[in-house]
């Protein structure tokens, strides 16, 4: 019984097979004569791709020992980075002695400080250093651990509900160094294939953050909010051709509170509608303007009176107006929490020494208790501003509540590094005579848009009315030697 079911088995495959093949014949004669010779054409050319070499093998040529000798001697390596001149202002510092306070020693002379972004005077605190110093001796220097490895401080914990409570948003998120903040908050949120709105003067930091994102970005003119709407639309067109890619695709806007390159304000209410319009979310990078701007000292959306609910994400340094290390991020609890899983420098840095945490509590103790100091600060930043207008040969680059102004040639040689030899004379002028100015210094080679060579002058609440008169007075005076 076996065989014969066997042999019948054998017979139906031998009958379907027959079936099989008469049909393809059937089909191959039906088919449209178009269709036979393209298939024909695609036959032959993968035969042609077997058979064929891809590329020509180069007829060898043994060289004699003597010749290989001499093509090694001949050979130069090219150096593994680029010749850097010895007079590069990158290898010559300006050596400080001492605290950068109000009064500063630099290459062993004494100077009035207009130079270091100490903006509220708090670096040489007396209740910030008792502060830092009692905290040194319970916790020691360093952490020696990212913030998930036995690097989590009470102090940290105490520093965010505190920075999150004073910028009234539901959490924050501190990081042991101001560079990486925002750096690091970017590619948190900003992946491969999701599209950022960045405005050109936007500052390093930034921009190395897009950079690790790898997300597509599209640059809109300074502050130009017409230009911004026009990609914004240019957008919405693009993705009204492909609903369903579009629905996958985030889109960001990131500006700078207060630019630290151009010392403009950004035009948050305007940002904020167009937020809402072709919803997108906004990260707004307040560094220069936390502790500055705002009543309270609350940046730019305390400035302008923004819910600050309508900002996706703030960062800014504590390097600045808290006069210690690091940066923070704040916002809504569930966006926060997303970076202590993907920030990088939060995750795989030391965490912030807890004497830096404990000196930046004290720092905000004191903005809370005086909040006139922003007031004070605001009427001087006014009063500088005011003070260095009209100085020859240079045109002050800034808004007036700025504490960080810049000072460019108003006709250039044409030459950046002689643009930057100049400036450096009347930075070096004034040193002699006792004020501290300091050139704003840029990765020439790695700036997106390179901003323009610029001295900077920065205000701080120390400095007295006849201060700022003597270095605006100190100015004019270089600027008319020095630029002839």
């Amino acid at each position: 019984f076996e065989l014969l079911f066997h042999s019948r088995d054998s017979v139906k495959m031998a009958a379907g097979q027959q079936w099989v093949l008469v049909e393809m014949v059937q089909a191959f004669y039906e088919a449209p004569a178009y269709h036979l010779i393209l298939e024909g054409i695609l036959i032959l050319w993968i035969i042609r791709l077997l058979f064929s070499k891809t590329y020509k093998l180069q007829e060898r040529s043994d060289l004699t020992e003597k010749e290989k000798e001499e093509l090694i001697e001949e050979w130069q390596p090219e150096p593994l980075v680029p010749l850097v001149s010895k007079d590069h202002p990158s290898l010559n510092y300006d050596v400080v002695t001492g605290p950068p306070s109000h009064r500063i020693i630099v290459n062993g002379k004494e100077c009035i400080n207009f130079a270091s972004f100490n903006f509220l005077g708090l670096l040489d605190s007396e209740r910030v250093k008792l502060k830092a110093l009692s905290s040194l001796k319970k916790y020691g220097v360093g952490t020696c651990g990212p913030r998930g490895f036995y690097g989590t401080f009470d102090v940290h914990l105490e520093l965010e509900e505190r920075l999150a409570k004073f910028m009234r948003t539901e959490e924050a998120i501190i990081y042991s160094y101001g560079f990486a903040t925002i750096a690091s908050a970017i590619p948190a949120y900003s992946k491969r294939g999701d599209i950022v709105f960045v405005d050109e003067a936007a500052c390093f930091s930034i921009q190395k953050g897009l950079q690790a994102s790898r997300s597509f970005v599209k640059y809109f003119k300074h502050n130009d909010m017409e230009d911004l709407e026009r990609l914004l639309k240019e957008q919405e067109i693009e993705d009204q051709k492909n609903p369903r890619k579009a629905r996958v695709i985030r889109r960001f806007i990131v500006v700078e509170g207060l630019y630290i390159n151009t010392a403009d304000i950004c035009p948050l209410p305007e940002l904020v509608k167009l937020k809402y319009k072709y919803k997108v979310r906004i990260f707004l990078e307040e560094s220069m303007s936390f502790g500055v701007l705002g009543e309270h000292g609350r940046g730019v959306t305390e400035h302008f009176g923004v819910n600050i609910d309508d900002i996706d994400l703030i960062s800014a340094n504590m390097e600045n107006a808290l006069a210690s290390i690091g940066g923070f991020c704040c916002g809504r609890s569930f966006v926060i929490d997303h970076q202590r899983l993907s920030g990088q420098g939060y995750c795989f840095s030391a965490s912030l020494p807890p004497m830096l945490a404990s000196a930046a509590i004290e720092a905000l103790n004191i903005m809370e208790e005086d909040p006139g100091i922003f007031r004070v600060l605001q009427d001087k930043c006014k009063h500088m501003h005011k003070a260095l207008q009209g100085t020859p040969g240079l045109k002050t680059v800034g808004e007036p509540l700025t504490p960080a102004l810049h000072l460019q040639l108003e006709n250039s040689t044409g030459s950046r590094t002689n643009d930057l030899k100049l400036l450096r004379a009347i930075v070096d002028y004034s040193l002699d005579r006792q004020i501290a100015l300091t050139l704003a210094r840029y990765l020439d080679k790695e700036e997106r848009f390179l901003p323009p060579p610029s001295i900077r002058v920065v205000v701080t609440v120390e400095q007295t009315q006849e201060e700022m008169e003597k270095a605006a007075q100190c100015i004019r005076e270089a600027a008319v030697k020095i630029l002839k």
